[in-house]
């Protein structure tokens, strides 16, 4: 089991490689020269593959009810977590910077990551009572009755208190994204510097801005995490809200 979870994560990582090596090669031959990124843009990070992933170690550790990462991942939801930048030219290839994680758009992805998994996990208890022969109700509220007979908790609370983490931490996320500062740009990369002369970050990503939509994909850093350096699309936030008023 140990060689078939370390066989999953070593695909994981080779397709994330064979997309962030497209997106340089893309970088490389039709990067974005120096503009205009001036603007309010919003991102949707994906947490529902590493949701899923963990939920599915989890379950295999407890020794549950054979199920496959398919079958897990099926059964965990979109989940997406809102990051708003704010970017503002204030001379040539250059200007002010705000960046922040929703805090509201994390504990609603973080309550539905959870939900879903509680709901998983019922319903492979009830396959294993099933299994053994169990002559009790089997039903959703049956089996989160017996959990909270068993656990002295709700199935949620249970699965926040005794399984991993399904998703990183707030101040995690907020420590590779929050910050605020000034910018550059140059053959098209993206130099943010924020904090003091105590504690400075600067973060360098290749950018591409196409219209309503700008890529960035992280590059060197010095004083951060390096957490995801997946490429993460912001949109403009006029560019959403246009379609809305032209339905008005």
């Amino acid at each position: 089991m140990r060689k078939f979870f370390r066989s999953v994560l070593f695909t994981l990582v080779l397709l994330s490689l064979c997309a962030l090596n497209a997106f340089l090669i893309y970088l490389y031959f039709f990067g974005s020269k120096e503009q205009d990124l001036s603007g309010e843009w919003t991102a949707d990070l994906d947490m529902s593959e590493q949701a899923a992933v963990t939920a599915y170690i989890w379950l295999q550790d407890i020794e549950g009810v054979s199920v496959s990462p398919e079958e897990v991942e099926s059964r965990i939801p979109e989940l997406t977590i809102e990051v708003n930048l704010k970017l503002e030219q204030t001379g040539q290839a250059e200007g002010t910077f705000q960046c922040m994680i929703n805090q509201d758009s994390y504990d609603a992805c973080d309550q539905a990551a959870y939900e879903a998994f509680a709901a998983a996990f019922r319903e492979l208890t009830a396959e294993r009572l099933r299994m053994a022969g169990y002559e009790g109700s089997t039903e959703e509220e049956a089996v989160e009755a017996l959990a909270a007979e068993a656990f002295g908790m709700s199935t949620v609370s249970y699965l926040r208190t005794c399984a991993p983490a399904l998703l990183p931490s707030l101040e995690e996320l907020q420590a590779e994204y929050d910050g605020s500062g000034t910018y550059e740009t140059a053959e098209g990369i993206l130099i943010r510097r924020s904090g003091d002369e105590n504690g400075a970050v600067t973060r360098s990503e290749s950018y591409i801005r196409e219209e309503e939509h700008l890529i960035l994909i992280a590059g060197s850093e010095t004083e951060a995490s390096g957490f995801d350096d997946h490429p993460v699309v912001y949109t403009l936030k006029q560019a959403q809200q246009q379609p809305a008023a032209e339905e008005q």
